[in-house]
């Protein structure tokens, strides 16, 4: 049985996880974006769409997010992509992450990360 993190851990940290994945992905929708992280994080972290779709958007009201709307068959899916913004915001924010990732080793006197 393997841990599945909480909501409440993965908030804060749910716009940055969005970002770097536009970052390397160029363009995603969202159910491929839920089931991304899934993925990369052999199902510790599941976003659920009531969490992603209001951080797509606030990134989209931030101007660090464009969305594309295509139509597949009569369906319309919609695609999010980087803006120039959001390339510079991605970066900042990994980089605050793994400084706040250090600072809380120390604080919680972790020595190395267990497995």
């Amino acid at each position: 049985m393997h841990m599945i993190y909480s909501s409440e851990l993965i908030k804060g940290t749910l716009k940055t996880i969005v970002l770097k994945l536009l970052a390397d992905n160029k363009r995603m929708y969202g159910y491929e974006i839920t089931q991304r992280v899934k993925e990369l994080t052999m199902d510790k972290i599941q976003i659920t769409e009531g969490a992603l779709y209001p951080t797509l958007h606030a990134l989209e009201e931030d101007g660090l997010v464009t969305i594309e709307t295509e139509y597949i068959g009569k369906r319309m899916r919609k695609y999010y992509s980087l803006s120039p913004t959001g390339k510079t915001k991605t970066q900042e924010k990994v980089s605050e992450f793994a400084d706040f990732i250090n600072t809380m080793k120390f604080l919680l006197d972790i020595k190395t990360l267990p497995a």
